[in-house]
């Protein structure tokens, strides 16, 4: 959005590209629920390109792709024990919808064979880090309608990303092997006009352990 001629008025065009640029950066992580919604309540209200330029000045250009060196199974002799993460019994949860609102599922919840992920207008967070596993063969089905969806998981797990964007961006930076023993878990669905990422990082006592090594 151009910064020369701020008192020109946005068309609903421009507020739209900003909404998207907005829900991209939700699904990679780079905006919290909390910054996605007041941003993209502003967006909406905003008038001339002056109101709409800072609300992603500090995000990449929409479509534009970020050089991130992609994750592989962790090699950390402190991997995941995955005997100790799988369950018997029932999923805690098998779907979260958000529709002008949003949704998170992290923790030690317990996901079962499938998991659901509905976004419209609103964004999730599907959270696999600490969570624990009814079945060793899991699918996270995620379908974005202008809003977004983040999945999370450790370094340790073996996952495919079977995706697709349309006017949207399905993003993989998770794809890989895992750890012996680790559940496969498979990503999939579609993002119209919305965004999905797929992305691996190390649980937060993890990096800790790491930094005092």
């Amino acid at each position: 959005m151009s910064d020369e001629l701020p008192d020109l008025r946005a068309s609903d065009a421009d507020r739209e590209r900003v909404a998207e640029q907005l829900r991209d950066a939700l699904a990679e992580g780079r905006l919290d629920m909390s910054e996605f919604e007041e941003r993209l309540d502003a967006t909406y209200k905003a008038r001339t390109y002056g109101e709409l330029a800072p609300l992603t000045r500090d995000l990449p250009a929409h479509g534009a792709k970020v050089s991130v060196e992609k994750s592989g199974a962790s090699d950390d002799p402190a991997a995941i024990d995955w005997n100790e993460r799988l369950v018997t019994g029932e999923p805690s949860s098998t779907f979260g919808v958000a529709v002008w609102s949003g949704f998170n599922r992290k923790g030690g919840w317990v996901v079962g064979r499938q998991f659901t992920g509905f976004a419209l207008w609103g964004g999730g967070e599907i959270d696999l880090r600490e969570a624990r596993f009814a079945e060793r063969d899991v699918e996270i089905r995620c379908f974005t309608i202008m809003g977004g969806l983040h999945v999370t998981v450790p370094p340790d797990m073996t996952v495919v990303v079977k995706g697709f964007g349309l006017m949207g961006g399905f993003d993989d930076k998770a794809t890989g092997e895992g750890t012996p023993g680790s559940p496969r878990v498979v990503v999939k669905g579609f993002a119209l006009m919305g965004g999905v990422g797929v992305d691996r990082k190390r649980r937060r006592a993890d990096r800790l352990r790491k930094k005092l090594t």
